[in-house]
């Protein structure tokens, strides 16, 4: 048994499922991958495109704060949309950084902080300090 359809947002085809074995029902999402993409991190270092690895970065920073698992499923959707129409076959880790801290910024000031401080390696309180005074003085 089969049910598909597309996304809320399109970015994806649902499939729903049951398994011939078990009878156990279960979801699958099918997603279009226009092109092999490289991370290329900060010692060299190169590494496949994971959108559940981006996912999971973006889902610890919003953690227990009032944020619709929708608004985070977009978030990651338009930071893959963006890479994969970059035209790069290889992306800078940092350039994925920053673009994960543009759209918290938008989306949670408290998510912003908490990915800036992994993402900046913050290793004092100071440091939390001045970055939460520079977000208080923009507005966020």
């Amino acid at each position: 048994m089969k049910d598909s359809r597309p996304t809320e947002d399109g970015a994806a085809i649902r499939r729903r499922r049951q398994c011939e074995g078990c009878g156990a029902r279960f979801t699958t999402f099918e997603r279009i991958q226009l092109r092999e993409l490289t991370i290329v991190k900060s010692e060299g270092r190169r590494e496949p495109f994971e959108r559940e690895k981006l996912e999971r970065s973006i889902a610890i920073a919003c953690r227990k704060r009032p944020i619709e698992p929708i608004r985070i499923e977009r978030l990651v959707t338009a930071i893959q949309r963006q890479i994969e129409t970059s035209g790069e076959s290889e992306i800078q880790a940092n350039r994925v950084g920053e673009m994960v801290m543009d759209g918290l910024k938008a989306l949670d000031s408290v998510a912003y902080i908490r990915f800036a401080s992994v993402y900046k390696d913050f290793t004092e309180a100071k440091d939390f300090e001045e970055f939460a005074g520079s977000v208080k003085e923009m507005g966020s």
